[in-house]
């Protein structure tokens, strides 16, 4: 497999299939929030955006980085995010890195959005849709973060079917400047736990796709085992 590691800002074209990582905390935080019964995530645009869909919506729950704001339900942590019931919900979520990633390639053939959490998922979509070039869009940091980057170039190495001991990966991802700001408080809107959430190696069963719908970026649980033309869960 063709697998090339670019930031946001590296993208001069449209990839074909897309792997967007943030793994502290956007797509953590994702992937609870599905495991929480959320029925699918709109990643806004804005915070305006975001704002604008909670009026519009206001059973829908908003969610950004940093600490609580007016007119938003929680915040981007997974540590958070986990005791709530979000059976059936929708959740409209801005981020500082990862939601900007996956707009930045929304009109890729297929956008999945991944962290540790989702690692063999979302690499058994790649295998079984038997991806040969594969952008991975490393979110955090201009495309320098080291969780992010380590992450996705463990998921490549287990899509192109390698026997990888994912060790190394989580240590260079427990030792980023991203955890080490979320272990010490230098960022807002954080709970104790949400380095250690970030790092639990495939937690949950399901990828994560992106695609538009009804003109907005829609995030949806996605079938690890998924025939080539792809089944959401």
């Amino acid at each position: 497999m063709d697998a090339r590691f670019l930031g946001i800002a590296e993208l001069a074209e449209t990839p074909s299939v897309a792997v967007v990582v943030d793994v502290m905390r956007a797509f953590t935080v994702a992937a609870w929030a599905f495991a929480r019964g959320a029925e699918k995530i709109v990643l806004a645009g804005s915070l305006d955006e975001a704002l604008a869909l909670k009026a519009r919506h206001p059973d829908w729950v908003a969610l950004k980085d940093g600490p609580p704001a007016p007119g938003f339900d929680t915040v981007n942590s997974p540590g958070l995010l986990r005791s709530l019931d979000l059976g059936g919900r929708t959740v409209v979520q801005k981020t500082t890195a990862g939601t900007v990633g996956a707009l930045a390639v929304e009109d890729a053939s297929l956008v999945l959005c991944a962290g540790f959490v989702v690692a063999e998922a979302t690499a058994g979509v790649l295998r079984a849709r038997g991806c040969d070039s594969v952008t991975f869009v490393v979110t955090g940091e201009d495309g320098r973060a080291d969780e992010d980057l380590a992450c996705a170039q463990y998921i490549a190495h287990r899509a192109a079917g390698a026997d990888t001991d994912a060790t190394g990966f989580l240590r260079r991802a427990a030792g980023s400047r991203a955890a080490v700001e979320l272990a010490t408080g230098v960022r807002e809107g954080v709970h104790p736990d949400d380095v250690a959430l970030c790092l639990e190696l495939d937690r949950f069963p399901f990828a994560m796709a992106a695609a538009p719908e009804d003109s907005l970026m829609v995030l949806r649980p996605y079938a690890a085992a998924a025939p080539a033309d792809g089944v959401p869960v």
